[in-house]
């Protein structure tokens, strides 16, 4: 589905990625570990087309994305796209349908039917309690529940998430990360995660650790 070859990135005369090589296949669920200033984030963000590489090729199901217009990539990214990060970055004034609704509201969808999916996904992340509370009525678990269930919205093919579970304490991460591989399982949802999380990271089918700018080691699961 994913595939990136030789990719570079600077910020600068800092050279934060040194030549990266991945493919990641539909249904995957892969974590990316490493110490802090690794490239991880910076990775992510390029394979989710939130930054360019400054030489490689990142290839969306054989498509090029570098080659795409802003508007292109905008539309490209809302469709295919779906991204969680550690803090939730729900719209305060918002009810939690309301947000979710949000991406599928700019991709064009029909209003009802992107309102009936948003309360479908809410009601599947056990959240059917709080569809019409805005963010400050809710948990952090709730919130970033909320942010999963809006990243879904579009039904995107590959889900990027950014130290999804950071921000959470260890009950509400566990229920997050059992969301994960749920939404693989029934949906064939494909995850990338970046995480300091180690009982993440040794969920997933697959961990990539870096370390200065490269991938060092391969790690498969023995699920």
């Amino acid at each position: 589905m994913l595939q990136v070859s030789n990719i570079h990135k600077k910020y600068g005369k800092l050279e934060v990625l040194k030549g990266i090589d991945l493919t990641i296949g539909t249904g995957e669920v892969v974590s990316i570990v490493g110490a802090s200033g690794a490239g991880k984030s910076t990775l992510l963000h390029i394979l989710g087309t939130l930054d360019n590489a400054d030489s490689g090729e990142v290839l969306f199901e054989g498509k090029n994305i570098a080659k795409y217009n802003a508007t292109d990539l905008a539309k490209f990214r809302n469709r295919h796209i779906g991204f969680i990060f550690q803090f939730h970055n729900l719209l305060p004034e918002f009810t939690a349908v309301e947000n979710v609704c949000l991406p599928g509201f700019l991709a064009g969808r029909p209003e009802k039917e992107v309102i009936e999916r948003a309360k479908e996904l809410l009601m599947m992340l056990n959240l059917s309690h709080r569809l019409d509370h805005k963010p400050s009525e809710m948990s952090g678990g709730e919130q970033q529940r909320t942010a999963v269930a809006r990243a879904l919205i579009n039904s995107p093919e590959v889900i990027f998430a950014d130290e999804p579970s950071g921000n959470l304490d260890s009950k509400n991460a566990q229920e997050l990360h059992d969301i994960f591989f749920k939404l693989r399982d029934e949906f064939n949802q494909t995850f990338v995660i970046v995480t300091h999380n180690e009982q993440l990271a040794s969920m997933a089918d697959r961990t990539l650790v870096m370390k200065d700018g490269l991938i060092v080691q391969e790690v498969f699961s023995e699920r």
